[in-house]
């Protein structure tokens, strides 16, 4: 007869935190190198040592003199908001008709809208940039956040959690005379929350960092987003590495802002969808 072995419990749990310790330590080590990388001069970018041989705090200053960098930030801050907010009321209200509404064909609709993720970008660029040039938007804002405010991706996500809500809930709401925006703007939307931050997140993170598109489609400097940008570091007469990894780790901010704050809401859609899914 098989027993167990109390002692191979522990053991196993040590081995198990020591992976989990190994392998975040293997995600952390680019961004330690970046961030030390900043403090360093340009004559020691070649160094194979990690450590600046003194810490020059004042790359951080010198990128404000190299490039404007709070107008580059504010771009990326602009688009990437707009985006969000136009991304998650457009797959909230796709979502709900797919998951809440009765129209012929629904099905096989939703299945060829969800193809369209499997179409790399760099396919989806030369139409997108046609349909910008027709429209008169190219070098302009609503041309970097319009192509962008529409995602498959965002419609499942909601699409599933939407399914898991009982459609007791819906029918309770048309016996009290709710119409079917009522129904999806009071009853549904609240109880989708946790779906709504989570793709609101990945939302800004991706189009926040987007370098791209507003690469093809941005001429006018002033407003260039930050990734562009930081291309200035970039020259005929070398690469200010130093500058650029400062540019970089402040680029960064923002982003570790956004998911402290929304990290609880991340965290418990995803599970959410996970289950419901």
């Amino acid at each position: 007869m098989l027993t167990s072995n109390p002692q191979a419990k522990p053991g196993r749990s040590i081995g198990l935190h020591f992976l989990l310790v190994l392998l975040s330590l293997l995600m952390v080590a680019p961004f330690v190198w970046m961030f030390l990388t900043s403090l360093k001069t340009l004559p020691e970018i070649g160094d194979p040592s990690w450590m600046p041989s003194e810490f020059q705090w004042r790359n951080y200053i010198e990128v404000f003199y190299v490039i404007p960098f709070l107008r580059f930030m504010g771009n990326s801050l602009v688009v990437a908001g707009w985006v969000t907010v136009l991304q998650v009321l457009t797959s909230a209200m796709a979502a709900f008709s797919f998951a809440r509404l009765e129209w012929p064909g629904r099905d096989r609709v939703f299945f060829l809208y969800l193809g369209t993720m499997m179409l790399p970008g760099l396919v989806m660029l030369i139409p997108n940039f046609e349909n910008m040039v027709k429209f008169g938007l190219v070098d302009t804002y609503p041309g970097l956040i319009l192509p962008a405010a529409f995602s498959a991706f965002g419609t499942f996500l909601l699409r599933q959690f939407m399914l898991g809500i009982p459609r007791a809930l819906d029918e309770a709401a048309e016996m009290d005379g709710a119409s079917k925006w009522q129904i999806f703007w009071d009853v549904i939307l609240p109880l989708s929350r946790p779906g709504l931050v989570t793709l609101a997140i990945f939302t800004f993170i991706g189009n926040f960092q987007s370098f791209f598109w507003p690469l093809v489609m941005i001429k006018s400097v002033d407003k260039y987003t930050l990734p562009v940008g930081l291309l200035f570091f970039d020259t005929e007469r070398g690469q200010a590495t130093h500058l650029l990894m400062a540019g970089v780790t402040m680029s960064v901010v923002p982003l570790i802002i956004v998911f402290v704050l929304l990290q609880r809401q991340l965290i418990r859609g995803i599970q959410l969808g996970g289950v419901k899914g």
